[in-house]
């Protein structure tokens, strides 16, 4: 993942350059480990764990920040035929030290390569062999080199309890990986895991920092943290025949019991061959489609039974939001001036930060399609599902403007959108802003 990784300069740490190179490239498969960072504060060590997460994020502030991510060990004793490490694949094997881990994250932290480690590991000889070992490279991390940068660790599955719940002392985040959506997926694809042995971890550490958190509130516990950044998880999509409707509604299930921080999706990449795999890669765009809907779960107050039934697949020609709209076009055009948030946040084209703009707007004066434009408001979208003081723009048929929107959306998608550009020279700067802020 890290290119300054692999340089052959390297001489820091005990870690050998070949153990280093399959360790951080065994770990570039798994996508849960962007974040926000934490609240742990330094307490005389180096570092500190606010604003923190993955290699090229991007955390609220703006700021790009980066951290190592390796295994500690790809010498795996389980076969799910999906992964890269499974014990039946002849792959080069390594397996690094606590010592050799902590070593390197130090020393990468103060040349300043890294805001934090993201550390997940193969399941090497047993379950409980390697949680412990996992959990003595944060334990030496914080208690002896002092380190309070960000750390998130991946919990080992059938590992005991009170290896997992010693570790969410020390690391910021956790999570599981539940990899598929389905017990019956699993056990044809990874036959040593279950649904119990990966919901029923993120189940005990749900309670605990409920518990955590409830006593520090009462002043029972002064000093401490408890998995101040949450949990998350990831689900590939497309190795196992699950729709996009069963797959989320297993992510609304975490996000109402288990309090996910996040899902993350990952398109499945035919690295490994197998005959109960497919042979093609999933498409960029599902993945991009459930990222959509976990967006509109998550912040925009729809549930998963509105956006798509359970054995459907989410739609391609336009976002998800847009396709709710466009099946329930009798909701539609909301006045501007008069519409509730409820309302504003269901319009699309129309996000959550301005749907609150709009809000207080109209509290001073009456809106017109001028004003939304200013608010850098997305009224290729918009203007089919609103009026602006009893003004209407948009196309009056259902099948004029989901031609109307796709065709918005293939236009805005034309061009790659980058960073590092100047606003100025899109020619829809209120389109390249909203692609940017993950408003819909």
């Amino acid at each position: 993942m890290f290119d300054f990784l692999l340089w052959e300069g390297y001489n820091g740490g005990m870690i050998t350059q070949e153990k280093l190179t399959i360790l951080t490239e065994s770990a570039k498969y798994d996508v849960s480990c962007s974040s926000s960072g934490s609240r742990r504060k330094n307490e005389g060590g180096t570092g500190n764990g606010y604003a923190a997460g993955c290699c090229h994020s991007f955390t609220p502030d703006g700021r790009c920040i980066s951290l190592l991510k390796i295994l500690l060990s790809n010498d795996c004793i389980y076969d799910c035929k999906y992964c890269p490490s499974r014990v039946s694949k002849d792959v080069p094997r390594a397996t690094a030290t606590p010592e050799e881990i902590c070593e390197l994250t130090m020393d990468f932290y103060k040349r300043n390569y890294i805001e934090g480690l993201f550390l997940s590991s193969a399941v090497h000889k047993n379950p409980n062999y390697t949680m412990e070992r996992l959990l003595l490279v944060v334990k030496k991390l914080r208690l002896e080199y002092g380190f309070h940068g960000y750390i998130h660790l991946k919990g080992i599955p059938r590992a005991d309890e009170s290896l997992t719940r010693e570790a969410a002392k020390y690391a910021d985040r956790m999570s599981y990986n539940i990899e598929l959506p389905s017990e019956q997926s699993l056990k044809l694809l990874a036959p040593q895991k279950s649904k119990e042995s990966l919901l029923l971890p993120m189940k005990q550490l749900t309670l605990e920092r409920a518990a955590f958190v409830e006593e520090k509130r009462k002043g029972l516990i002064k000093k401490g943290y408890f998995l101040p950044a949450g949990q998350t998880t990831q689900m590939i999509v497309g190795a196992s025949p699950e729709a996009d409707g069963r797959i989320l509604r297993l992510t609304q299930s975490l996000y109402r019991k288990m309090q996910l921080k996040r899902v993350y999706y990952s398109s499945y990449i035919p690295v490994v061959q197998d005959s109960l795999l497919p042979t093609a890669a999933a498409a960029q765009l599902r993945e991009h489609r459930l990222y959509q809907a976990d967006w509109l779960l998550r912040f925009y107050g729809f549930g998963v039974e509105e956006l798509v039934g359970e054995g459907e697949n989410l739609d391609m020609e336009v976002d998800p939001k847009c396709a709710w709209a466009l099946k329930n076009m009798h909701l539609f055009p909301v006045e501007i001036n008069r519409a509730p948030l409820e309302a504003l946040l269901r319009v699309p084209g129309i996000g959550a930060r301005n749907a609150h703009k709009i809000l207080a707007a109209r509290a001073y004066t009456k809106l017109k399609f001028e004003d939304l434009i200013k608010m850098k408001i997305a009224l290729k979208r918009a203007k089919h599902f609103i009026t602006c003081d009893g003004k209407f723009y948009g196309a009056k048929n259902e099948l004029a403007v989901r031609g109307l929107l796709t065709a918005a959306e293939v236009g805005e998608n034309a061009t790659q959108l980058s960073l590092f550009d100047d606003f100025v020279r899109f020619s829809d700067r209120k389109n390249a802003l909203v692609a940017l802020d993950g408003q819909l």
